[in-house]
């Protein structure tokens, strides 16, 4: 849909948000998120050497492939999108871009569908990832491939079809 037009159950009229726009709020929440993923790291360090020492630690980091050190840091990135979302449909990055995911009724949206929103928007790794490991290229290009599936994502706006939401632009304050 062209910004200027709306989803005909968006009471509003917002428009919604094109790729430019989402890119951007993507770019400022990614370096909010990274803010957190090292605080959360941090945090799971200070556990580990506490719980088996710092000489046990420098022998042996049991963080590196651990999957629940893994799970850890995925639950932290889920919490930070879905609880800005969940609690009122922006997160900074969004908010800084005048940007709110919302159901198609405008309505906030439910646990249920930021879950499916955030492992939707999530499926650009994929691609990432599999370059990475089949191929043995540097992370340079397998960002680029997983960057590619990005922009397929949010152009097709997948993260949208499969939640039952949209990302609108909100008017300017005056």
């Amino acid at each position: 849909m062209p910004e200027t037009a709306a989803h005909p159950l968006n009471p509003a009229g917002l428009p919604q948000a094109r790729l430019p726009r989402r890119l951007a709020a993507i770019g400022y929440d990614s370096l909010l998120l990274a803010s957190v993923l090292l605080a959360a790291t941090a945090l799971a360090l200070g556990l580990v050497i506490a719980s088996i020492g710092s000489e046990a630690f420098k022998a042996h980091n049991p963080l590196p492939g651990n999957p629940f050190f893994q799970t850890w840091l995925f639950l932290v990135c889920f919490f930070f999108y879905s609880g800005f979302w969940v609690c009122g449909g922006q997160t900074l990055g969004m908010r800084a871009w005048r940007l709110r995911i919302q159901k198609l009724n405008g309505q906030g949206i439910g646990w249920q569908q930021a879950l499916l929103r955030f492992l939707t928007a999530g499926l650009w790794l994929a691609p990432a990832a599999y370059v990475h490991q089949v191929f043995k290229v540097g992370v340079t290009v397998s960002l680029g491939v997983g960057f590619g599936g990005l922009l397929l994502l949010l152009a097709l706006r997948l993260p949208d079809r499969a939640s039952d939401s949209e990302l609108v632009v909100l008017p300017k304050k005056l």
